[in-house]
């Protein structure tokens, strides 16, 4: 099987058919939603990390939000992460997170003195399980309490995109109905995965992920705080044009 290609592509210039294309590809996984949903989410979102095999179909992707805004007198960003799937043939294949990385370094290198965090609300556990692989620091996890100024921001950024649906006592989004979560038997755990110490956590935190309930999750996106892989697609991308 081929490797798949990344491409970044502004959200405004992603047409008709490329969005038909990306919903077909989401709603084959995921149920609880409809186009117009996943329309309207894509429209507030700055870019599109698309995942192409070699014959330019279309295998995954995900989408991305800048979000300036001032926290405790600070100017900060944050990178949110919308709508992500990749083909089930294509799972464990890294061409997403590493292009997701560099995306993430050239954001922030648009405005390198600013702190830049990755807000993300999370389904499932294969998602969470990215965050132990990308940073040496994220919130929340069995590793070590979230500090009070990281519980603060969670909480800041949580109430002001989702509002009531947000629980701080939990940290979870609840929505009233839910927009979407993976369908049947793709969101059972892995066998043998339950007893993986961050999929039990998450699963603690988040028992009814299987009925569209996401938990808010947080870590600070700066070399330092990157691993490996993660770090090298980071730096690359702060080094590049563009």
């Amino acid at each position: 099987m081929s490797k798949l290609v990344a491409e970044i592509i502004p959200q405004y210039h992603i047409d008709a058919n490329l969005r038909k294309t990306m919903y077909e590809l989401y709603e084959t996984y995921y149920e609880s939603t409809s186009f117009e949903i996943f329309n309207d989410d894509l429209n507030h979102k700055n870019y599109v990390i698309a995942l192409w095999d070699a014959d330019k179909k279309l295998q995954g992707f995900s989408t991305v939000a800048i979000w300036d805004f001032e926290f405790e007198t600070q100017a900060q960003r944050a990178v949110f992460s919308g709508d992500t799937i990749v083909h089930r043939d294509y799972w464990g294949e890294q061409t997403l997170p590493l292009a997701w990385c560099r995306l993430a370094g050239q954001i922030k290198a648009q405005a390198p003195t600013e702190p830049l965090f990755w807000f993300l609300i999370v389904k499932g556990y294969r998602t969470y399980r990215y965050l132990p692989l990308f940073a040496h620091q994220f919130y929340p996890t069995y590793r070590y309490p979230t500090p009070p100024e990281m519980q603060r921001l969670m909480d800041y950024l949580a109430e002001e995109k989702f509002g009531p649906d947000y629980d701080p006592k939990t940290g979870l989004i609840r929505f009233p109905v839910s927009r979407g979560h993976l369908r049947g038997s793709w969101a059972d755990i892995k066998e043998g995965y339950e007893d993986k110490p961050d999929v039990r956590y998450f699963l603690e935190r988040n028992p009814d992920y299987g009925k569209g309930e996401e938990l808010v999750c947080l870590m600070e996106l700066r070399e330092d705080n990157m691993r490996s892989h993660a770090r090298r697609g980071f730096i690359a991308g702060m080094n590049s044009e563009g």
